[in-house]
């Protein structure tokens, strides 16, 4: 079976790519051609890797807070909660279990007043549903000790009440008691034991941590609210999570990290879509350059197209010709896009901070945004998809010169030369 091209095309059309012009014009627009192309490649690489990489850095952090699935109970099902996460941990995928509970109320220090979100936890369980441990800046974790009253902090909230270690913050419950002097809010003064920053606004400043037995006393709660687990494969969770209940005894909710969320990432998914094809776009108007640029270069080259017919070669291969240097020129400017795509994404956190540290901005506002930072997560296959994507586009772009190219007539095209 014959090879899809010969040597010969291959030689010549190459050599035409490398080739010394007379027409230095023709050369400008190849260059022009190749860096089109690779810019387009650079830009969407880079684009796909930071929307990858908020995908990533917000999965994380919203499984690291809210763990992978949380388990409610009805009726008095968790009243023996230990015994129904042991029960629970019996199924293979189920690699921790921790209770909580859970309720808004406001912090107040120094006249500084912010509505925030108590969370109950066991010190000792969280480490196995919750990375809260390991983004500790100042305390730990195991400080919270029951009927000690105290509180872990997140760092926006810290920095907003102007509190400190050691200091004493009064917790306010939205639930009344009845006193002699009327109806007021339940209070309680709770001593700052840590400061926890995971880099989210969200949650550093609305979230805070008590021990689970003070949790319960302050907000009149006989049973945890709920369980928080972790599975072993983050991405089989609601499948792992429903599973391990399915022969515990009592009733229970089981809600999982994909349903809590769902809209982030369908709109995280969405966004990354159209701008691929956004972005694609790009590439395809690229390639127009190459249309360009061998319609030209067909013209330049009229009198070699009819030598090279009276010698033989067919119209086939005349057009085989041109199509492989319009490839080889989106080849050029593949890799070089790629090569700077992946540089760019792969420092573009350091390249955001010294932009906004010389035009004395910031990008990402960590009071609108959850996420303070430009991250990147480059995933080859995006990079494989854009590459085929581009040099699809370039050879297609050779197509109309290559044909008009196989058009030309040797007596005519010599009869000038």
């Amino acid at each position: 079976m014959n090879r899809l091209f010969s040597s010969y095309q291959v030689f010549i059309g190459l050599r035409y790519v490398m080739s010394r012009r007379r027409n230095r014009f023709i050369s400008f627009i190849s260059l022009v051609s190749v860096l089109s192309i690779a810019l387009g490649v650079i830009v969407l690489t880079t684009v796909l890797s930071v929307v990858s990489g908020f995908e990533r850095v917000l999965t994380e952090h919203l499984i690291g807070m809210e763990a992978e699935a949380t388990v409610f109970g009805y009726g008095d099902s968790l009243e023996d909660w230990r015994s129904v996460a042991d029960r629970a941990q019996l199924h293979p995928g189920i690699v921790g279990a921790a209770p909580f509970v859970e309720s808004e109320g406001m912090v107040t220090f120094d006249r500084q007043v912010k509505g925030v979100l108590v969370r109950g936890i066991l010190p000792e369980a969280e480490p196995g549903v919750s990375f809260i441990p390991e983004k500790m800046i100042a305390g730990e974790l195991g400080a919270l000790a029951p009927g000690e009253f105290r509180v872990i902090l997140g760092a926006d909230l810290v920095d907003l009440l102007q509190a400190d270690l050691g200091d004493r913050v009064t917790l306010v419950s939205p639930s009344a008691m009845v006193t002699p002097a009327g109806i007021l809010p339940r209070t309680k003064r709770f001593t700052v034991a840590g400061v926890y920053d995971t880099d989210m606004y969200e949650f550093d400043s609305v979230m805070v941590f008590v021990h689970l037995d003070d949790a319960a006393r302050f907000f009149r709660a006989g049973n945890p609210d709920g369980l928080r687990l972790k599975t072993s494969d983050v991405m089989q969770a609601p499948r792992i999570s429903r599973e391990a209940f399915r022969d515990v005894p009592g009733r229970y909710g089981v809600i999982d990290w994909t349903q809590r969320h769902v809209n982030y990432f369908h709109s995280i998914q969405m966004t990354k879509k159209m701008m691929f094809v956004i972005l694609i776009l790009i590439i395809a108007v690229a390639t127009f350059n190459i249309i360009s640029t061998l319609m030209m270069m067909v013209t330049d080259k009229q009198g070699d197209i009819a030598v090279l017919r009276t010698l033989g070669v067919t119209p086939q291969g005349i057009m085989k010709i041109f199509v492989i240097q319009g490839a080889a020129l989106g080849v050029a400017g593949i890799l070089l896009g790629v090569a700077g795509g992946v540089a760019l994404a792969g420092n573009i956190d350091s390249i955001a901070a010294g932009i906004e540290h010389f035009l004395q901005v910031q990008f990402l506002s960590p009071d609108v945004y959850f996420i303070s930072r430009v991250p990147s997560d480059l995933h080859w296959m995006d990079i494989a998809i854009t590459a085929a994507a581009a040099f699809l586009f370039a050879v297609l772009a050779t197509l109309y010169p290559a044909w008009r190219a196989a058009q030309t007539r040797p007596a005519e095209a010599l009869r000038y030369e």
